[in-house]
């Protein structure tokens, strides 16, 4: 009987303390974020156009993802990877959400349309969406002043070519990909004036057969540095076979082509990750185009291939990063004129944002068009 009543006095106790807590928490209010704090972790969906061993495009953004779980422990990601965007990402984005996302990382600029859509539908849901052009309330985008380090490889190829022919294989020529290419062109020409830079498109982010094969062809034109702006490292391997020199983008592409790689463009993603989900966790978020620049770390470059790379090149390339690190150095500085003989900046401006984001001229040391 004693004990019937100890077990009896026992759930009362136990009924109080849940109706006191449920009491509690009705009268709490936070900001969105708040939510997601406690026991559960706050899930972040990325999205991913393609494969994240690409060793580039996806692979930075992926190193990104991984970044951000080890700096925020409250965050847990989760991703799909080879999603072309239209209806395929569509359903991806709403199957994230519907696993629990808050946050959507939509890596590729060709989701513009379905973040639009699906942010306008889930006004609770946040959206970060990479190069992209428009913000809402829950939607930011966001990017990295990639001619600052474009600029670097540019000063690298420009001293080590012979033939004074720098190759250029290239995706699609939307403004960012224009812009990065131009940042380039600009580094080539601070260090050699009489270089010029022959530019192919291959209309596909992700082609490595493709992307080889425009690499081979420039190579045939006497191309002694080859350059991209592709997914893939099929361009790497190229120079690698022909025995002349590359420049990598997206990541650190050394191991695919050591023989051949001199540097890589690489995007720093993960600083940006970090300070908008914890912007987000703790209710502060707000939507805006994010630009970040080298002053802050996140265009860069990968370290110079000692076993090719010359001491004095090194030492040039390492004292103008310095510069763009301490805003001490434009890289778009007039006078500037593309190669149908416009001039887009006269002597001593600077190019404005506006015209930055709206890249749609080539620079008059690049043989090839949009």
């Amino acid at each position: 009987m004693k004990t019937k009543r100890v077990f009896v006095v026992i759930a009362f106790l136990l009924i109080a303390i849940t109706l006191f807590a449920a009491g509690c928490g009705s009268k709490q209010t936070s900001a969105p974020g708040n939510q997601n704090q406690g026991k559960d972790k706050l899930k972040v969906g990325f999205v991913f156009i393609g494969p994240v061993t690409d060793g580039g495009w996806n692979t930075s953004h992926n190193n990104g993802r991984l970044y951000l779980e080890k700096q925020l422990p409250y965050v847990e990601t989760i991703f799909v990877q080879n999603v072309p965007a239209g209806s395929d990402s569509e359903r991806v984005m709403r199957q994230l959400i519907q696993q629990g996302a808050k946050v959507i990382v939509a890596t590729s600029f060709n989701y513009g349309d379905t973040v639009k859509k699906l942010a306008k539908e889930f006004p609770d849901v946040y959206f970060l969406h990479a190069t992209g052009l428009e913000v809402a309330p829950n939607v930011s985008t966001y990017d990295i002043r990639e001619y600052e380090g474009t600029y670097l490889t540019g000063m690298v190829a420009g001293k080590m070519t012979k033939t004074n022919i720098i190759g250029y294989v290239a995706a699609n020529p939307i403004p960012c990909v224009v812009r990065a290419i131009n940042g380039f062109a600009m580094g080539v020409k601070a260090v050699n004036p009489n270089a010029k830079v022959k530019l192919l498109w291959t209309s596909t982010w992700y082609d490595p057969a493709k992307e080889k094969e425009a690499a081979l062809s420039l190579a045939d034109e006497k191309a002694d540095v080859l350059a991209q702006y592709q997914d893939s490292p099929a361009v790497q391997q190229a120079a690698q076979e022909r025995g002349i020199y590359s420049i990598g983008y997206h990541a650190d592409m050394r191991h695919f082509a050591p023989q051949a790689n001199l540097t890589s463009f690489t995007w720093n993603w993960g600083p940006i990750y970090v300070q908008e989900v914890k912007a987000y966790h703790d209710g502060n978020w707000k939507g805006k185009a994010i630009w970040a620049s080298a002053q802050e770390g996140a265009a860069t470059i990968a370290p110079l291939n000692d076993k090719l790379v010359p001491a004095d090149i090194k030492k040039l390339v390492e004292e103008t990063k310095d510069k763009l690190s301490k805003g001490e150095l434009t890289v778009f500085k007039g006078p500037i004129k593309d190669n149908k003989g416009k001039t887009i900046v006269g002597e001593g401006q600077k190019i404005s944002d506006a015209e930055l984001v709206k890249c749609n001229w080539l620079l008059d040391n690049i043989e090839g068009k949009l």
